[in-house]
């Protein structure tokens, strides 16, 4: 299974451009943390993906996410609201598999890629690592409050 955590413990370089914020998302900057699901309707891993992310919806609802799945040039919301979005656009600015390929994609609520994935993750891992970000953190010590 091949996954990567662009979230760390280092300072990030800033000018590097794998840390710049997706254009195509920027609707969702600083509202919601947006997984992508690249996928064909009839791929397996993406079926086992959503069914997955979509297995717990107040899970999704507490960290402020919104699920979408392009396939091709289209892209369509799964959890949370989306409009006029560009498959297209968003596979490019993401540097996204081919059309029909697999792949996930996990951006914080500063728009930056936290995550790729190139096999389904659990909600458990996915949770964990949205948990463990600084924001997230944040959010939670102010709602226990």
């Amino acid at each position: 299974m091949s996954k990567t955590l662009l979230y760390g413990a280092t300072k990030i370089d800033e000018t590097n451009s794998a840390y710049a914020p997706i254009d195509s998302l920027a609707a969702f900057q600083w509202k919601n943390r947006v997984f992508i699901l690249f996928a064909d309707r009839d791929n397996a891993r993406a079926a086992r993906q959503e069914n997955q992310l979509l297995a717990d919806r107040s899970a999704l609802d507490e960290r402020d996410m919104v699920v979408l799945k392009v396939s091709g040039g289209k892209v369509r919301a799964l959890f949370g609201a989306a409009d006029s979005l560009d498959g297209e656009a968003i596979r490019h600015d993401l540097e996204g598999p081919e059309a029909g390929e697999f792949a996930g994609y996990l951006l914080g609520k500063d728009g930056t890629v936290k995550l790729k994935l190139s096999e389904p993750i659990t909600n458990g891992e996915l949770f964990a690592i949205i948990d463990s970000m600084p924001m997230r953190a944040a959010e939670t010590l102010k709602s226990d409050k």
